[in-house]
Formats: C-alpha cells, structure tokens, sequence
C-alpha cells in the first residue's frame, strides 16, 4: 500500500478489518473513491497472483479486469465485507486457473496419435470421500479461529502461495507477526481436529 492510499483511508490504518469494511459498504452505495481505495489496496495482490500462474501480459490483464468485475457483480453478496481482499485473491485464481484451461484446450497437430490418452488412474472411492471428509472437518476446525487467523490462514494456504510480504499488505499487519501466527494457528487446528 502507498503512502498517498494510507492518507487516503485513514480507517484502514487504524482499524484495519473495520476500515476495509466500511470502504466496500461505501463502493457498495456507489462512492467512486471507495472503488478507486479498493484498487489501491488491491491491484498488487492480484498482479502477484497472475504472476504466479506465469501469464502472458495480455491475459494477465485480462484476469486482472475480470476479477475486478466480479467483485462489481458480487460485491453485495460479500458477508464479510472485511474479507475482500482474500475474496479477490481467491476469484484472481479462479479466473487465471480458467484462462490457463482454455489456453491447454487448444493442440494444433497433424498426428492424430498425438491426441490419444491413455487410461488415467483414477482415485479410488474411499480416498476420494475421505478426503473430502478430512477437507469438512478442518474447514469446521478453521471456522472457530478468530477472524484474523482464518484470515492469515486462507491467504498462507492459498494456490498459489502468497508471499509474506503480499499478506502483510493486504491485511495491514507487521511481516514479523505472520510466521508465529501461522504457528498459533496451526497448533489451534491440530487441536481442534483431533477432539
């Protein structure tokens, strides 16, 4: 975040989750600044994770535009309004992981052998519904972490990962508190799961 956006959205800076919060409340009422702080804030995030998916410029742009309608389209629907910059992370991914299936689709061959698959293997049933289990309890688990914490944990766990550096300025939090929260977390977690 610059300078010139903390001058801009003093809130932000002193109640971080209340002043994002109130930042889409007012983008949500149709304030054109709230939309310009929200792309202040936000616009590194998601060049950093369509970085990561290694996209050509034009498609990272692409993503990047795309996501920023998704939130004009979803905003209402946020719950946790505090929550958008996770929110826009996760939607970022979504649009790169969609773009790079597309670019994937398209084989250009003269050799029809070349587009024989072989069979796949394939989970087996069980594997498949306990993972699916293990994925509801530690979802049930994280949902009892303060907000914060779940928070840290969803951008730590994100996929791609995002870097340290990226989370402390989405969530305005000092870098050097991040690793003992991760750790805070992750032992809460083992906890709860194993009760």
């Amino acid at each position: 975040m610059t300078v010139t956006a903390l001058e801009e959205a003093p809130s932000c800076a002193t109640d971080p989750q209340s002043g994002v919060a109130a930042v889409v409340e007012r983008a949500i009422h149709g304030d054109r600044t709230a939309w310009e702080e929200l792309v202040n804030l936000y616009s590194g995030l998601i060049w950093a994770v369509t970085r990561q998916f290694r996209l050509s410029d034009a498609d990272a742009a692409d993503v990047t535009q795309t996501t920023w309608l998704r939130l004009f389209e979803h905003v209402r629907q946020i719950n946790d309004r505090s929550r958008v910059g996770p929110w826009l992370a996760t939607t970022a991914r979504r649009e790169c992981l969609r773009t790079v299936a597309q670019r994937r689709r398209v084989v250009v061959t003269d050799d029809e052998s070349d587009l024989e698959c072989g069979d796949l293997p394939q989970p087996d049933v069980d594997s498949s519904l306990l993972a699916a289990e293990r994925a509801t309890v530690v979802r049930a688990a994280l949902s009892q972490l303060p907000p914060r914490w779940r928070d840290i944990m969803a951008l730590l766990t994100a996929d791609p990962p995002v870097s340290y550096e990226e989370i402390a300025q989405t969530l305005l939090v000092p870098i050097g508190s991040i690793g003992p929260t991760r750790r805070r977390c992750l032992r809460r977690l083992q906890t709860l799961v194993e009760v």
